[in-house]
């Protein structure tokens, strides 16, 4: 249950009687002027009482126009729910729903994934406050139901409205009994407490919710299914054009930077030849440990031929993509090979132009990694160069 339904009738009726008002108001006016003066002062009160029951009925229709509006929203975004099967959207229309329920000035969900980690989204929380959120103080996972939590400062920090004044923590369990993770709702408004319809409204968005979490989590395994190499755990050749493509997008619009990096294993046939392809297989898959590990979190990583690579770098410039290559080729020349030889690479860089395409992108990308084989391997070129 959220905030009362205001019906069309009841709005209807509302604004019926604040015509009926105004008409009293001026029929009143009309006698007044008609009456003698000693009947003044009564046709007068009566006339402020009429206009003071006309502004009264006129808060109460815009308090109603207001709650119909909030909840026909909320119930929008309930709706939206389950059509939403990618993780990021969903989070958003999730924290979007809990904010149309008044009182509350700040939302995060946090998903459970692997041991040890999750996915977070907040809205209305400052970086320090999504990076140290405030906590429930129910450990890990949070029991059945609401818990509401106080939160309490200094004396000097009584009236200051930017802090986080409580809390209302919910925790989303899934039809099989497991926890998903949780919903958070804060207030920084001294002294209020969310009512039982606010907290139900709450708990309601918490139920919908929790088909739309599982069904995005099937949907986003099945795709990195789908778009991960078996061997090397990087994303595929598919992937990274539309990655490329997409990242390119984003720059070109928002005027950002965009570095892409391409490198390929030096003469790594020869490899297979000496060893065979099921060993050749296993210095590959080590070759692309190596390389993850050097790729910071925003980068893009993916196995874009056999043994080619590639790494898209958003917000990076050529110099970002020479120092990740320097790191990457230090990291793989001191891999241990069967016969005590080393693993070299080549790599091309490109930096986005404005502009250009993500096939431009591309191509300029991979002229420069064959300039780098023609010089002799083992070395790394710039395409503005």
């Amino acid at each position: 249950m959220g905030e009362p339904n205001i019906s069309s009738g009841i709005i209807s009726t509302i604004i019926a009687a604040i015509a009926l008002v105004g008409l009293g108001i001026v029929a009143l006016e009309i006698v007044r002027r008609r009456q003698p003066a000693e009947r003044d002062d009564r046709l007068v009160q009566a006339v402020d009482d009429m206009r003071t029951r006309m502004d009264s009925l006129g808060r109460d229709l815009s308090e109603a126009l207001s709650r119909a509006e909030r909840e026909s929203r909320r119930n929008r975004f309930l709706n939206d729910l389950g059509s939403s099967i990618e993780f990021d959207e969903l989070l958003d229309r999730v924290l979007d729903a809990a904010l149309e329920v008044p009182g509350f000035d700040a939302a995060m969900v946090v998903l459970d994934e692997a041991v040890g980690q999750s996915s977070t989204a907040s809205r209305g929380m400052t970086p320090e406050e999504a990076a140290h959120p405030p906590s429930s103080g129910a450990g890990g996972v949070l029991p059945p139901g609401p818990i509401t939590v106080s939160y309490r400062y200094g004396t000097g920090d009584a009236a200051d409205t930017s802090l986080i004044r409580g809390g209302l923590f919910l925790a989303l369990v899934g039809r099989e009994g497991n926890q998903l993770g949780s919903l958070a709702l804060f207030w920084r408004t001294p002294g209020y407490e969310p009512g039982p319809e606010r907290i139900s409204a709450i708990e309601q968005i918490t139920e919908t919710c929790i088909p739309a979490i599982e069904n995005a989590r099937r949907y986003r395994e099945a795709r990195q299914l789908a778009e991960t190499d078996a061997l090397t755990g990087f994303f595929n050749q598919r992937y990274f054009h539309e990655m490329l493509r997409r990242e390119s997008l984003r720059a070109q619009r928002y005027d950002r930077r965009l570095a892409l990096l391409i490198l390929d294993l030096d003469d790594f046939k020869s490899v297979n030849d000496r060893i065979g392809h099921l060993a050749g297989d296993a210095v590959l898959a080590g070759v692309a440990e190596q390389l993850r590990n050097e790729i910071r979190s925003v980068d893009i990583g993916c196995r874009v031929g056999g043994d080619e690579f590639a790494v898209v770098m958003p917000e990076s410039t050529a110099d970002d993509a020479t120092q990740l290559f320097e790191r990457m080729h230090k990291s793989v020349a001191a891999m241990p090979m069967p016969g005590g030889q080393q693993v070299r690479v080549s790599a091309g860089i490109a930096e986005l132009r404005h502009g250009e395409t993500a096939a431009g992108l591309f191509e300029r990308a991979d002229a420069a990694l064959r300039h780098s084989k023609d010089e002799g391997k083992d070395r790394v070129t710039s395409a503005s160069e």
